[in-house]
């Protein structure tokens, strides 16, 4: 008989995870998906269409009703297409997703000159993203201010951090899934208002690094971009995904939706969320839960 073997590096912190729920209820944590749903204009929309009907393939005597004899119990499927930005919805940033300097590039000094073809990213991309299992932290910032939602263009900096950990009581451990609620996700899907009441709050550069510094391993938000718009750095769009992404290979996940796990006031959690391993791709969905 086999001698046990001990776990390999990584899975004694997997199973002590794995005991972290006690109650055995489970967080939706996902935005939902759906034709024209919200979503960054730089992105294209997100479509579904139906790309194969009963009444189509009746009609024009396609499988199955291409021979009656077969298919006298009428039988039919329906299928679809669809289309749209990996980035659209809850999603999480694969490292090809933002590039810096004259060569385009991405993470480890990959330059998209050498490493995107005609069908995606070859390296850094989607397909090499990993199951991302671990203990969660939700830090509500809105919630430590006294507040139901952060105003528009609200920069969450260390201090801001700080402080809802503290009101939660609750730290930030290495390895840890850190989610940051800002509050705009208690109107979704309802764009308009979450324009109007919190558009562009988010993570500032100084918050990222402290994130980072605690030992965080993913960060996410409810938030579009995750870090606070518009740039409060001259020169520099996107600060905080430049450091995140593309200086610490730290993935990003948006649009986590956090707001029964605020409501009921959790605080940690076991976090799941599994990408899918799409070649090329510059991120994926993501249907995240939290397990308490």
């Amino acid at each position: 008989m086999d001698s046990p073997t001990r776990p390999r590096d990584g899975a004694d912190d997997l199973l002590r995870n794995l005991g972290i729920p006690t109650k055995g209820t489970v967080y939706d944590l996902s935005s939902g998906w759906w034709r024209h749903m919200p979503a960054f204009g730089g992105y294209p929309r997100f479509e579904v269409v139906t790309y194969s009907s009963p009444q189509g393939q009746r009609t024009t005597g396609e499988f199955p009703f291409d021979n009656p004899d077969e298919n006298q119990a009428q039988v039919g499927y329906v299928s679809e297409f669809v289309s749209g930005g990996l980035h659209t919805g809850t999603h999480i940033d694969a490292l090809c997703h933002i590039t810096c300097g004259d060569n385009d590039e991405w993470h480890g000094g990959v330059s998209a000159n050498d490493a995107l073809g005609n069908y995606g990213a070859e390296r850094g991309d989607a397909s090499e993203l990993a199951p991302v299992i671990g203990r969660g932290v939700l830090l509500d910032v809105p919630a430590a201010l006294g507040l139901d939602i952060l105003p528009p263009h609200f920069a969450i900096g260390e201090e801001h951090l700080r402080a809802a950990a503290e009101a939660a009581d609750v730290s930030v451990q290495d390895g840890d899934i850190v989610l940051v609620r800002t509050g705009q996700m208690k109107y979704w899907p309802d764009i308009r208002r979450i324009r109007k009441l919190g558009d562009g709050s988010g993570v500032a550069l100084d918050g990222a690094r402290w994130l980072v510094s605690q030992g965080a391993r993913y960060v996410g938000a409810d938030t579009l971009s995750f870090e606070v718009m518009p740039s409060p750095v001259p020169g520099n769009p996107f600060p905080v995904h430049l450091y995140l992404l593309h200086e610490r290979g730290m993935h990003i996940m948006e649009w986590v939706n956090c707001e029964a796990l605020a409501a009921d006031k959790v605080s940690s959690f076991l976090f799941i969320g599994l990408p899918l391993t799409i070649r090329g791709g510059t991120g994926s969905p993501l249907r995240p839960i939290a397990v308490t």
